[in-house]
């Protein structure tokens, strides 16, 4: 068995309402380390934000989650190496199926879009899912306000600073993406072993609250798989991306840097 997590190749994976021009300081501070890095677009999220805001494609409302796993595990298979894995609200989702399918080296778990089955009764995830989940809005794109945004995303921030994250990065959105999570592959085997995960919240997250991500985190069984949870003070849903992204990606790197495979399991 391996002492440590060697890999240098990292994948991310966004999330929903972005797309993988989210990670672009991200990949440049990896990048700087020494890792080599990918950031594929999710089906449908192919282009700038604006583009994708201003001529959404026909196709993205009829998207799933099956569609994102599948895209992603085919591009892990054109890879020199089993990737890390970083992903971000249902890109951290997207990332525990595919250390479940032991197609990573270790996964850092973002905020991650609840497992079928994890659940919470926190109002403002509520607020900020239900609007989109709406099954009688069919196959129809899902179009965030700034208003929503703001609360869902951006809620510890100033209205004029998450205003203007939503111009430079939001996009439309498919309803069956999350609709996805609630059927059979949003599941995950629990009390299989893993390759290494770190679970990482932020303290005031409205639409992931940091509660759910714990028992997400908590749900996993095998005590010989390594996994920690680590929780940012004053950081809401947008945590990789807001002013400070820096303290959270340091926290990775060392995280990535000092793993090791053995019996560690921190709350």
């Amino acid at each position: 068995m391996k002492n440590s997590i060697e890999s240098k190749t990292i994948l991310f994976i966004h999330g929903l309402f972005m797309t993988n021009e989210s990670w672009k300081e991200w990949e440049a501070f990896f990048q700087e380390k020494g890792y080599t890095t990918y950031a594929p677009a999710n089906p449908g999220h192919e282009g700038t934000p604006s583009e994708l805001r201003n001529n959404t494609p026909n196709r993205l409302g009829h998207v799933n989650l099956t569609d994102v796993l599948n895209k992603m595990e085919a591009f892990i298979a054109t890879l020199p190496e089993k990737p890390i894995l970083i992903g971000h609200s249902m890109g951290a989702l997207v990332a525990q199926k595919l250390v479940e399918k032991e197609l990573a080296e270790a996964a850092v778990v973002i905020s991650s879009a609840p497992p079928k089955g994890v659940i919470t009764l926190k109002p403002s995830f509520a607020k900020s899912n239900l609007g989109v989940l709406n099954p009688f809005k069919g196959n129809s794109v899902f179009y965030p306000t700034k208003k929503w945004f703001h609360y869902a995303f951006t809620n510890t921030l100033s209205r004029e600073a998450s205003d203007k994250i939503f111009d430079e990065l939001v996009v439309p959105e498919s309803r069956n993406i999350p609709r996805e999570t609630l059927k059979k592959a949003g599941k995950i085997d629990f009390k299989k072993p893993h390759a290494p995960m770190l679970f990482v919240s932020g303290k005031e997250d409205h639409i992931t609250p940091a509660s759910l991500n714990k028992t997400n985190f908590k749900r996993y069984k095998d005590e010989d798989s390594v996994r920690e949870h680590k929780i940012f003070e004053g950081r809401d849903h947008f945590i990789a991306g807001e002013d400070g992204w820096e303290e959270v990606a340091n926290y990775v790197y060392d995280w990535l840097k000092y793993t090791i495979y053995s019996k560690v399991y921190k709350q």
